[in-house]
């Protein structure tokens, strides 16, 4: 059923050919002529010579490697059923028998298993494989690490240009003479629209209907836009305005936690154009908050370049008091991390006060990263996720295999079993007893009454 079909909107809009200057008048038009004429020039010497350049020559070489089998087929492992048959397959961190794996943080877990899948020897090598299973040594260092993200979030207002984007490659795809519906994202992505709400209509009972048709009204064109391209895109799902945030939705509905792929398994993680985006981590889903550039990189099936973050470990135990909230939490932990400084580093959650942590609170801890500076605040999945995931419609066989896959690859915490202990690179400590009811200003977060 088409979701859109009550608001009357228009035909999905023809795409205009872009008009581009004469090349002459191009900027660094004569830049990229010479770059021509050296290309060229180099490639007759090389024919010539009966040689290529060397870094065309190394280029070839990584190609040829990149199309061999995969370096890490050895430990792709099915997960059977226990009624028989079996979910998928999966690459096995502990069928690797490295004893390090045992003691990283579990959101460095979902770096390793990306880096693993997505091996090729070309954009993923096993180099990079081996930095993140040293990561205890390679912290430190600011060693560089490519990352695959799962899928990419998109609101929209930062969602259209990259659908633009993507219009006028399919445009310049079709004038080269070739068949523009090759174009399409590589990784899924989810565009939820809802940064175009104002409200015009209030305290009156069709309050809620008026504001709609506003909204639908100002935004007839870009909606229009969307609207082709949730149908013209591959791999892309558009959600229509009026179903809530972008962060709630990416709660309720489009967060995974495990994706099944034909047939393959693996952790669902998410880059967002949202610094909100973090939210989603206290679903136990790896994912923050990016520039449009390298969401679109993503889209393409890029990989992100980046470094290997420090984890701070935060430990909590107890269990909050009667008449304490939610928020006196948020702003007790936002004013110890700021202390302790943790910018460009993953705060990874655990202990034995997690199972008293509703999901709703994880969230709203895990939604505040961009306040106290960290890339993320990670909650592991376990059962408080898996509750959340029935109460929010996901089905009972879901459930099962999310839960088969995590505890398969060691990657589900279960706190009625012996806790293996983990490394991190620095350590925090809070007894939810000890939370007090506090206040705080909208920008200094740190400065808690």
């Amino acid at each position: 059923s088409d979701p859109y079909s009550h608001h009357r909107l228009p035909p999905p809009p023809q795409l205009r050919r872009a008009s581009f200057p004469p090349a002459a008048s191009r900027p660094f038009a004569g830049l990229l002529r010479a770059a021509r004429v050296r290309c060229s020039s180099s490639s007759a010497a090389g024919r010539g010579r009966g040689s290529v350049a060397p870094a065309v020559a190394r280029f070839q070489r990584r190609m040829a490697v990149s199309g061999t089998e995969h370096a890490y087929s050895n430990i792709l492992t099915s997960l059977p059923k226990p009624e028989g048959g079996e979910y998928g397959k999966f690459y096995s961190l502990p069928a690797l028998n490295d004893p390090r794996i045992d003691k990283l943080p579990y959101s460095i877990r979902i770096l390793l298993e990306s880096a693993i899948r997505n091996c090729d020897g070309f954009q993923v090598t096993k180099n990079d494989v081996e930095k993140i299973i040293d990561w205890e040594n390679t912290s430190p260092k600011l060693a560089e690490i490519p990352f695959k993200p799962a899928r990419v979030l998109l609101q929209d207002f930062t969602g259209v240009p990259a659908v633009v984007d993507l219009a006028a490659m399919r445009d310049a795809l079709a004038k080269l003479g070739s068949d523009a519906n090759k174009i399409n994202p590589l990784v899924p992505v989810d565009l939820v629209i809802d940064h175009s709400v104002q409200v015009d209509v209030a305290r009156s009972s069709n309050a809620l209907q008026s504001n709609m048709e506003l909204e639908f009204t100002r935004n007839r064109e870009r909606f229009g836009f969307l609207k082709w391209g949730s149908t013209a895109f591959q791999n892309m799902l558009v959600v229509p305005p009026g179903s809530g945030i972008v962060h709630q939705v990416n709660l309720e509905y489009l967060g995974r936690v495990v994706f099944n792929t034909d047939g393959i398994m693996y952790p669902d993680s998410v880059v967002g154009t949202d610094s909100h985006t973090t939210m989603i981590d206290g679903l136990g889903v790896a994912g923050w908050g990016v520039g449009g550039i390298e969401a679109e990189a993503t889209m393409l099936g890029q990989p992100m370049s980046m470094v290997l973050p420090g984890v701070v470990g935060f430990k909590l135990t107890g269990k909050l008091r009667n008449g304490v909230t939610a928020t006196d939490l948020v702003l007790t932990v936002t004013q110890m991390l700021r202390k302790h400084g943790v910018v460009g580093k993953f705060v990874e959650f655990h202990g034995e006060g997690m199972g008293k942590l509703s999901l709703a609170d994880r969230a709203t801890i895990a939604n505040m990263s961009p306040e106290y500076g960290a890339t993320m605040g990670f909650f592991p999945v376990d059962h408080v996720t898996l509750d959340y995931l029935r109460l929010t419609g996901r089905s009972d066989e879901t459930v099962s295999m999310i839960e088969a896959y995590l505890r398969a690859n060691n990657m589900f915490v279960d706190y009625n079993e012996p806790q293996l202990e983990r490394v991190y690179s620095s350590y925090l400590a809070l007894d939810l007893d000890e939370v007090e009811p506090c206040i705080s200003g909208p920008k200094r977060y740190d400065l808690v009454l």
